[in-house]
């Protein structure tokens, strides 16, 4: 009798180890949304040199806008890199 009590309460152990590590797991790679996410950052989708534009996707929407840059600030955007727009409130 005792050694069926010890040996359910291994398994029951057992059990209670993947339990924990579950709910950690779940704890740490939760899925929620980042609530820092700035709306007026974006990844750039493609960039046109003749007249200085890059088209962004917006990390807050998903949407693309097309943003017309300096000379100076579109040598510094590149495909496939995040990029902010200062002056636009999200789109």
């Amino acid at each position: 009798m005792k050694y069926k009590f010890a040996q359910n309460l291994k398994i029951n152990m057992k059990n209670m180890k993947k339990i924990v590590v579950l709910i950690f797991c779940l704890v740490v790679f939760n899925c929620s949304k980042d609530e820092n996410v700035d709306c007026n950052c974006g990844l750039i989708v493609s960039d046109n040199v003749s007249d200085y534009s890059v088209v962004i996707r917006s990390n807050c929407s998903g949407n693309e806008k097309s943003f017309t840059l300096s000379q100076g600030d579109w040598m510094n955007a590149h495909p496939g890199a995040d990029f902010c727009i200062t002056n636009s409130s999200g789109w």
